[in-house]
């Protein structure tokens, strides 16, 4: 019988070699593989930031809402700057009058929140056309409406020109009235 010879003879130090050879190739893959985390890690941490920046809304901003309280009777004259707020407001009567030529007109404004709204208010008043008439002149007034309160809003037109209004609200933060 013929002696079995191995079909491949590798002398130890070329295993060692090879161990070498393997050992760098796993430690540059080891590095790019914590290279491509890194910037895979910087990229969301960049987009989620952008994102959340854009996503918030300035607490004084007094931009409008149409997340008022579904169905009610006077929505389209209640503006708010959160849609949560939105939820605990609305309006639940508007009486209006001729002074003067002036549009005057009480609202009813009613919190359906358990807890006090520390809020303010103004009134922004529009033409026949829709246009606004002396925008950002009135002043933001404080207004503390306590749980499931209706509170009257007075407001007079600055013009006998004002045909409509709207009344912005917007919450104020803890924030400022804690001392």
């Amino acid at each position: 019988m013929a002696q079995k010879r191995p079909l491949i003879t590798v002398e130890p130090s070329a295993l060692l070699k090879h161990g070498v050879l393997k050992m760098k190739i796993m430690k540059m893959n080891t590095a790019i593989i914590t290279k491509r985390s890194a910037l895979l890690i910087t990229a969301l941490t960049a987009t989620l930031l952008i994102s959340a920046c854009k996503n918030v809304p300035p607490v004084t901003s007094g931009m409008g809402s149409d997340q008022i309280a579904p169905g009610q009777k006077f929505s389209k004259h209640l503006q708010v700057h959160n849609p949560e707020l939105g939820t605990k407001l609305h309006i639940s009567d508007i009486r209006s009058r001729t002074n003067n030529d002036l549009l005057e007109i009480n609202l009813s404004l009613t919190s359906t929140y358990e807890k006090t709204l520390k809020l303010q208010y103004q009134f922004t008043w529009f033409d026949k056309d829709g246009f606004v008439i002396e925008a950002g002149k009135a002043p933001w007034k404080p207004l503390d409406l306590h749980g499931m309160q209706t509170e009257t809003v007075p407001g007079l037109a600055p013009t006998h020109q004002v045909a409509s209004f709207s009344l912005y609200v917007r919450e104020v933060p803890e924030k400022f009235f804690k001392f």
